[in-house]
């Protein structure tokens, strides 16, 4: 029985487990939004609960306690500079935890993990891709019209060879 044991195994020894939490937490603070199975993101939920509350701290210790847990530089900063100060004045519960759809090779339930009020950071996101896609989409157009004129004569020339091999005389 497992009375008083807190915390998912999620099948895995230790230290896959904690290297497993830790790159779902700095993808977590560096992307805003991760789409995981259920349970690792319930596992996953008191470790961002803990690096947020550093973030609020905002102190040299809390820093550094961070920066050991989370895998990259770029994560402390992305904590300590923006994702932290948006919850200065809420007490918990940073994270939402949505229930997606099934993984289609084993059926466990995926999950959405994003922060709270990422939404304006992911429409930001969906405009650059957008614009993106238009500005591609107008190059690619502009190119088959350019490739258009130049080979929009489509007469053979008289020194071209026809389509025997012989050049027209």
């Amino acid at each position: 029985m497992r009375h008083k044991k807190a915390g998912w195994k999620l099948g895995r020894n230790t230290a896959h487990r904690r290297a497993l939490l830790r790159n779902l937490v700095t993808s977590l603070i560096l992307e805003e939004r991760v789409e995981t199975t259920l349970p690792k993101a319930k596992a996953m939920r008191p470790q961002v609960e803990r690096m947020i509350t550093l973030g609020k701290r905002g102190d040299l210790s809390a820093r550094r306690h961070a920066a050991s847990y989370l895998m990259t530089g770029e994560a402390v900063t992305k904590l300590f500079d923006t994702v932290a100060p948006r919850f200065g004045d809420r007490n918990g519960g940073y994270l939402r935890i949505v229930r997606v759809a099934w993984q289609r090779g084993d059926g466990a339930d995926k999950a959405l993990v994003e922060l709270l009020g990422s939404e304006a950071v992911q429409e930001e996101k969906r405009q650059k891709r957008a614009e993106a896609r238009a500005k591609r989409a107008a190059e690619v157009k502009k190119a088959m019209e350019e490739a258009e004129t130049k080979g929009g004569a489509g007469t053979p020339d008289a020194s071209e060879p026809d389509a025997g091999g012989e050049a027209k005389e």
